[in-house]
């Protein structure tokens, strides 16, 4: 099989020659000189490095992103950030009360509904990336992200202070993720394409350890609405449909399902979402990223990786079944072992 041969028939639940590799690999200095042959010092790589990894390794593969740097940064809106190469993180935001922050939403809401949008235009933008990125990475098959805005409102302002901006602003925030919803709806209608990619991934985290953040009520008054909204913009064109959350989401499965979602990325064992046991209850779904990053890739030795990654070809089926993506459930981040990441793809050569 080709690459997007296997890919395609992991989304449709057909056999597969061997399960498909999907990854972000943008963020391990190791990984990349250990596929490159390169000597890299600390995070002094390029996309065109990330790349190289991404050609020899993965089916299926987020967007690389370069390597941040370590600056500080204040932003035209007025937020501090910093940068420490492969994550960033708020110093400070231009407001510290519910009021202020909710200033910040409506203008940031204003911009959406003044900013002109040209479908031509932004079809013309998001191919000529896609293709770019495309020549790239061979035939490794991307996988771009599509938002309703929501995780990213609460990111921004903090949990806490998001908390309390909801008891007064409620319905501003409403209001915020129609207009959001709707751009972006636009944005689909303009852009998608199967020739680019049969696959999109909705990320908006909402989950700890424990379980969802937020209520069911709360999920199926902000959240759940505008999942289903893009949702369906994409499958109307074809695109299957992933969705991605860290932590321990399972409560929540059942609803995002009736969004139309067709699969869930990111499972974390150690939170209670194991793949094999996920895969097997709704089997129709398609699974990903149940490696686990951080006890096993990150501490883990190269045999214990093996042995994980064929325990859940074998016991999902997913050579037969198809509907699993074999990824870790954290990313290839800059703890993880280069060993323990030739180690998983390796193993899934080897399982056939």
């Amino acid at each position: 099989m080709t690459r997007r041969e296997r890919v395609e028939a992991t989304l449709n639940h057909r056999p597969v020659d061997r399960c498909a590799v999907l990854e972000q690999l943008s963020y391990n200095p190791r990984v990349i000189a250990d596929w490159t042959g390169k000597v890299i010092n600390e995070f002094d790589y390029t996309i065109d490095d990330i790349c190289a990894v991404i050609r020899q390794t993965c089916d299926l593969v987020m967007p690389p992103i370069a390597p941040r740097g370590t600056a500080r940064v204040t932003l035209p809106d007025g937020f501090v950030t910093q940068h420490d190469n492969w994550t960033s993180w708020h110093v400070s935001r231009p407001f510290a009360d519910p009021t202020g922050a909710a200033r910040w939403l409506q203008k940031r809401m204003d911009q959406l509904d003044a900013a002109p949008f040209d479908p031509a235009r932004v079809r013309e933008d998001y191919r000529r990336s896609m293709l770019a990125l495309q020549a790239k990475i061979g035939d490794t098959v991307i996988l771009d992200y599509s938002s309703t805005g929501f995780s990213n409102v609460f990111d921004t302002m903090g949990l806490e202070l998001f908390v309390y901006f909801m008891i007064e602003h409620a319905d501003l925030m409403t209001e915020y993720l129609a207009a959001s919803t709707t751009h972006e709806v636009e944005r689909i209608c303009a852009v998608a394409d199967t020739i680019l990619s049969p696959v999109i991934l909705i990320p908006e985290d909402f989950a700890t350890k424990q379980g969802p953040l937020f209520s069911p009520e709360f999920l199926q008054a902000h959240h759940y609405p505008f999942v289903r909204q893009i949702t369906a913009a994409w499958r109307e064109h074809g695109i299957h449909v992933l969705y991605h959350s860290d932590g321990n989401f399972r409560k929540a499965i059942p609803d995002l399902i009736a969004c139309g979602v067709q699969g869930f990325y990111c499972l974390e064992p150690n939170c209670g979402m194991d793949i094999v046991e996920l895969k097997n209850t709704w089997p129709a779904m398609v699974w990903a990223g149940g490696v686990d990053g951080v006890d096993l890739m990150e501490r883990g030795t190269p045999a214990q990786v093996r042995i994980e990654v064929q325990r859940q070809i074998y016991e999902t089926r997913a050579l037969a079944t198809g509907g699993m993506f074999v990824a870790s459930s954290s990313e290839i981040n800059p703890p993880i072992p280069p060993e323990n990441f030739r180690a998983m793809v390796e193993a899934v050569w080897a399982t056939v």
